[in-house]
């Protein structure tokens, strides 16, 4: 599903940080090295369709990378 963050995240919470991330191998490879966190909070996202949702968003973030790999959880929060 493709989509566009609109506004700040808002509620955001780290989930897991390091090894305990799946995906910690994978994200050193892709990205490279840094303190991983996988992180969600809440934000509105203008979906394909055009349509405004809030949604619950999750994310990986390190903080000499930056945001990487938005991922929208359904269902929807409105």
């Amino acid at each position: 599903m493709d989509f566009e963050i609109i506004g700040e995240i808002t509620q955001i919470e780290t989930i897991s940080r390091d090894n305990s991330i799946q995906n910690y191998t994978r994200l050193q490879r892709q990205y490279g090295q840094g303190r991983w966190r996988k992180l969600k909070g809440v934000a509105y996202v203008s979906l394909v369709d055009g349509s405004v949702r809030l949604a619950e968003v999750h994310w990986y973030q390190t903080d000499n990378i930056g945001k990487r790999e938005f991922k929208i959880k359904l269902p929807f929060l409105d």
